[in-house]
C-alpha cells in the first residue's frame, strides 16, 4: 500500500514559488526595458539556468495516485471470509464451493477437443453470483490502495451481501435475512471513516440484482433484505448487477468466463473475434420460462426453430446445463452475427456480456435489459452496439426478428460488431493479482466512476 510522497510535493511547491518570483522579476525587467526604447537585455545567465532547472522535474514529483486512493475496511470475517468458508450452504440448489475456488473465478476451463474455442489460461467456470469475491480480490492489488484512510478519496466496504442473502432468500424469516446487514450497519456506524461523510464516500459491491437488497417492510413474505435502506448504508454508492433506478445504485457487469492476466490476452481475443467466421444470422442460448406468463422466451425459441438462419442452444438437455459450459456458450456466440437477449429471471442476464465477449451483437427486447442499467460500462447510444425489438412485436409478428436483423447492411453490421469488440475489456474482470498496463477492464471503469462520483459530492458539499 502506498502513501503520497509529501516531501516531494512540498519541494515542488517551493520550486513553483521560486519560479513565479523569477518570472515576475523578469517581467519587471522587461517593463523597464520598454521605457528605454525596447532595448531589453536578456536576464542574467543564472536566472535562465534556474528557470530551466525548475521546469524540468515537475512531472517526476506528481503523485500518480492523487485523487485515486482507496481505503478498504478490514471487516470482521463474518462479513466475507466466513461466507466463502461456508460455501456448501450458500445456494439452495447447488454447491458454490467449486465456483468460489481460484479467488472466486472457479475452476480453470480445460478444452478437450482439438479445435480450441477459447484462449488458453484466461477462461474459468465463473458463477454469475461470484462478483463480490472477484472484485474484492482484485481490489487487494489495486495500485492506489492505502492503509491511511485520511488520504483516501473513497472507502470500500468488502462485505459479500449477495452470498449472504442467497442463503435466506427463500426463508420466511426477516430476522435471519437481516442479521448480518444490521450487524454491518452497527459496525460501520462506529467507524470514524463513516462519521466523516455519513457514508457518502463509501461504496460496496452487490453480486445480485439490487431488488434483493431493498426490502421496505418487516413482512416475512416480502423479498430480500433491508440492507440498502439502513441509515448506515443508504448514502453509499451501491454496485449491484442490476438496479430498479435507485439514485445510489450503479449496476456493473455480471462476471463472465474471461479473466485476462494482461493487455496482450485481451488484444489477442479481440483480434480473434474480428476474424471469426459467423455462419448464423442470429442465435439464442437459454431455456423457456413456462411459469412466467409475460416472458417472450418461448416465442424466441419458436422464432429460432422456424428459421434456418438461427442457432439454438437449449440450456437443459438430459439434466445437464450446457449454458454453464463456457465452451458450448462461446462456440454459439462466436459463430453468430446477432445474439438474442430477452430478460432473464429479472430484466438483465449474464448472457448479454457473454455475447459481447463473443463479438456477437446483442438484441434486446426491453429497455431495462441494458440501456437503463450499465451507464458506466456500455456506450450511451445503444444503437451503436446493439439492436432493439419490442416484446410486443415479437408476440404478434412471427418473422420480425429475421426481417429486422437481415435488413442491416454489411457496413452497418461491421460497425456494430467493431463497437461490441471494442467494449470487451470494459465488461471483463481481470484475474486477481494481475495488472493491465494500458487497457481498462470492468473493475477499472467501476473504480474510476466511483471516484468521480464521490469527488462530485465533495465539491457540492464542501466548496
Amino acid at each position: 500500500m502506498k502513501k503520497p510522497p509529501l516531501k516531494k510535493f512540498y519541494d515542488l511547491i517551493r520550486e513553483i514559488i521560486n519560479y513565479t518570483t523569477i518570472v515576475n522579476a523578469s517581467h519587471d525587467h522587461d517593463d523597464e526595458g520598454e521605457k528605454r526604447e525596447n532595448n531589453t537585455s536578456p536576464p542574467p545567465p543564472l536566472i535562465r539556468e534556474n528557470i530551466e532547472h525548475v521546469t524540468k522535474p515537475t512531472t517526476e514529483n506528481l503523485d500518480p495516485c492523487s485523487g485515486k486512493y482507496i481505503y478498504a475496511y478490514d471487516l470482521p470475517s463474518i462479513f466475507n471470509e466466513d461466507l466463502v468458508k461456508s460455501c456448501k450452504s450458500l445456494n439452495k440448489w447447488f454447491d458454490m464451493c467449486p465456483y468460489l475456488s481460484n479467488l472466486g473465478l472457479g475452476k480453470r476451463v480445460i478444452e478437450k477437443t482439438k479445435k480450441k474455442v477459447l484462449l488458453k489460461n484466461s477462461w474459468y467456470v465463473t458463477n454469475q453470483f461470484s462478483l463480490e469475491v472477484i472484485f474484492h480480490q482484485i481490489m487487494k492489488h489495486y495500485k492506489c490502495l492505502t492503509n491511511d484512510s485520511s488520504i483516501a478519496s473513497a472507502i470500500y466496504v468488502p462485505y459479500y451481501p449477495g452470498l449472504d442473502v442467497g442463503q435466506y432468500l427463500w426463508v420466511c424469516n426477516v430476522t435471519m435475512r437481516d442479521d448480518r446487514p444490521k450487524k454491518l450497519a452497527n459496525w460501520l456506524g462506529q467507524q470514524d471513516e463513516w462519521k466523516k461523510m455519513l457514508g457518502k464516500d463509501h461504496f460496496m459491491v452487490g453480486g445480485r440484482i439490487g431488488f434483493d437488497f431493498r426490502r421496505r417492510t418487516e413482512n416475512s413474505s416480502d423479498w430480500g433484505t433491508s440492507l440498502m435502506f439502513l441509515p448506515e448504508t443508504i448514502n453509499m454508492a451501491f454496485l449491484p448487477l442490476e438496479t430498479s433506478t435507485y439514485e445510489n445504485d450503479f449496476p456493473i457487469p455480471y462476471p463472465t468466463y474471461f479473466h485476462p492476466s494482461n493487455d496482450k490476452e485481451i488484444l489477442q481475443w479481440q483480434e480473434r473475434m474480428r476474424r471469426m467466421k459467423r455462419t448464423h444470422l442470429f442465435s439464442f442460448a437459454g431455456a423457456p420460462r413456462p411459469n412466467a406468463t409475460k416472458s417472450i422466451r418461448s416465442d424466441l425459441i419458436q422464432h429460432c426453430q422456424s428459421s434456418k438462419s438461427c442457432k439454438l442452444l437449449n440450456c437443459y438437455v438430459k439434466n445437464e446445463n450446457k449454458c454453464d459450459d463456457p465452451v458450448h456458450v462461446m462456440q454459439v456466440f462466436q459463430s453468430s452475427v446477432f445474439c438474442l437477449q430477452p430478460p432473464g429471471d429479472s430484466y438483465t442476464r449474464r448472457s448479454t456480456f457473454d455475447s459481447i465477449l463473443g463479438g456477437c451483437i446483442p438484441v434486446f427486447f426491453n429497455q431495462n435489459s441494458a440501456y437503463k442499467q450499465y451507464f458506466w460500462h456500455l456506450p450511451k447510444n445503444g444503437s451503436t452496439y446493439s439492436v432493439f425489438i419490442s416484446e410486443e412485436l415479437v408476440k404478434t409478428n412471427t418473422t420480425i426478428i429475421h426481417d429486422t436483423l437481415s435488413s442491416f447492411s454489411k457496413q452497418q453490421v461491421l460497425a456494430m460488431r467493431e463497437e461490441v469488440i471494442r467494449i470487451i475489456p470494459r465488461v471483463s474482470y481481470r484475474k486477481p493479482g494481475s495488472r493491465l498496463e494500458i487497457i481498462e477492464d470492468a473493475f477499472d471503469v467501476a473504480v474510476k466512476s466511483v471516484l468521480e462520483r464521490i469527488e462530485g459530492i465533495r465539491r457540492k458539499e464542501f466548496l
